[in-house]
């Protein structure tokens, strides 16, 4: 039988788009694409380093909630709104994931909102 379990972060996001920050099925979490909005002071900061940070801390906490960590994250994709943001994005991710290295995409797009210049969703399997 397996288990399916959802996640929310609270936002009003997620029951107005109908998803979930994350969702859980046997060792498996999936969270959802996360910009850096700070739901502490409910705002989006200016800087990409913030942004990236806050989405970086959002989906830490989703992860935790769920019973995973971030050593478990398998897959991470990162979708920003220039190229030359690479340079800034890759050192703080870095320090989250440099011993967990998962496969990994950077895709450079528009995001649906101006003031938004990251996001970042990620795949975990929990390990045996």
């Amino acid at each position: 039988m397996t288990s399916r379990r959802l996640i929310s972060s609270g936002s009003a996001f997620e029951k107005v788009g109908g998803y979930s920050r994350a969702v859980t099925q046997d060792d498996w979490c999936w969270v959802s694409g996360t910009t850096g909005y700070d739901y502490a002071k409910m705002e989006m900061p200016e800087s990409l380093e913030a942004q990236t940070r806050n989405a970086m801390n959002t989906i830490t906490k989703a992860l935790n909630e769920a019973g995973f960590h971030l050593q478990d994250v398998v897959r991470a994709t990162y979708y920003v709104t220039e190229a030359s943001m690479m340079d800034a994005v890759f050192p703080i991710v870095g320090e989250y994931f440099a011993e967990v290295r998962p496969a990994a995409t950077m895709i450079v797009c528009g995001l649906v909102k101006p003031e938004m210049k990251i996001e970042i969703e990620v795949t975990a399997k929990r390990k045996a």
